[in-house]
């Protein structure tokens, strides 16, 4: 094997990923670029012999994906990861939450576990690598928006890139390999009916009446689903429906003109989200319709959402990393870019440094403890799939 190269200590890489805001948001006053973290990924990854490519993303093009590929030829392995952070808490930081702090044992800061710090410890394992080490190719992918839109891995699928056979999503899991997750989708219905005096309901159309329906349909519908549906390898082992929040009318001596909820649906693998969105419109409009035909209804998109996940028991990939790990590939409740890298035909793990349960909260940290053996199991993923495939 080549020697190794240099570059940029471990810890110096993650506090500059950290340093660099790229929080991605719904909100557009707290919405920002992701570029400065692209770009210096890019710098890095150039000046190791990778072929770097930046994609702007089509409908935001002050964010953009990173493709960077050593070596050449079909199969190889993907080191995927998002570069966006979701927003954070003023005030309630004990340490800078851009600083990259480190202190009793862990690096702070926004993004450390969640997950920058994958980055950094990929670009650390493949510097010792070369072009001519590789028999197929290493592929690092950066993302943009996976907190809010999944706007950069949707515009990959568009581009069918990267190529490639396996991929390694290094979300916070504690080092252990995840073959499977729920999906996710949400969903507002609005009812529209008359307003009218209190005193007298012929007067109107209560649509906070009719929503009373809806929902006991919709409690009846996810009943049914969570009898046909379980699967053992999941803490909360069926399909879940949350109502989240509800809204209706303006004051207690009108009758109710109009009435919005939001649902929350997490599928199992082997549901399909266009089915389900399309079962809970059917179940609304007849629910609604039967109250009372007058009601006005809509049923819109608030997410569409993401496919479940499930990667083969069976698969090399899966395979590989329980060796490797020493532990039983898992199933979580969290949503990655899983099921989009399956659309392109990679088989995909979830495994990465740090704990989602750090995921999205103050004083969010990595344990120093775990980046020498992330950095050896890195290593040997590309080894095994790059080297000696």
């Amino acid at each position: 094997m080549s020697q190794p190269r240099t570059s940029p200590d471990v810890l110096t890489m993650i506090r500059e990923l950290v340093a660099l805001p790229s929080v991605s948001s719904a909100k557009p006053e707290l919405d920002m670029s992701n570029r400065g973290v692209i770009d210096r990924l890019a710098t890095w990854l150039d000046g190791m012999g990778f072929a770097v490519e930046i994609l702007p993303l089509p409908e935001q093009p002050h964010k953009a994906n990173l493709i960077a590929t050593l070596g050449r030829g079909p199969g190889g392995l993907v080191l995927s990861g998002h570069t966006d952070t979701v927003p954070w808490d003023d005030g309630l930081w004990q340490h800078d939450p851009f600083g990259g702090v480190e202190a009793d044992g862990r690096i702070y800061g926004l993004g450390t576990t969640d997950m920058k710090s994958f980055f950094a410890l990929a670009t650390q394992a493949a510097s010792r690598f070369r072009a001519a080490d590789l028999k197929e190719p290493l592929i690092l992918l950066a993302t943009a928006d996976e907190e809010t839109s999944m706007a950069g891995v949707r515009a990959l699928v568009d581009a069918q890139k990267p190529k490639a056979r396996y991929a390694v999503i290094g979300e916070p899991t504690n080092m252990r390999p995840i073959r499977m997750h729920k999906g996710i989708f949400s969903t507002a219905v609005e009812l529209r009916g008359r307003s009218g005096h209190s005193s007298n309901p012929a007067l109107g159309v209560n649509a906070l009446e009719g929503m009373h329906h809806v929902i006991a349909a919709l409690l009846r519908w996810r009943e049914a689903l969570q009898a046909q549906h379980h699967h053992p390898a999941f803490e909360v082992p069926v399909p879940t429906m949350n109502l989240g929040h509800i809204h209706g009318g303006d004051n207690p001596n009108r009758i109710c003109g109009h009435c919005h909820l939001h649902v929350d649906f997490r599928p199992l693998p082997g549901m399909h989200n266009a089915t389900l969105q399309r079962q809970l419109r059917e179940q609304v409009e007849e629910a609604a319709r039967d109250w009372d035909p007058r009601l006005g209804v809509d049923v819109l998109s608030l997410f569409d959402g993401i496919p479940p996940f499930e990667t083969p028991a069976d698969s090399e990939i899966v395979r590989v990393a329980e060796a490797l790990t020493g532990a039983q590939a898992e199933a979580v409740g969290f949503g990655t870019e899983g099921p989009f890298l399956a659309e392109l035909g990679l088989e995909a793990i979830v495994l990465g440094p740090g704990d989602i349960d750090l995921a999205h909260q103050p004083n969010e940290y990595l344990s120093t403890a775990q980046i020498k053996p992330t950095l050896r199991l890195l290593e040997r993923l590309i080894e095994r799939f790059c080297v000696r495939p």
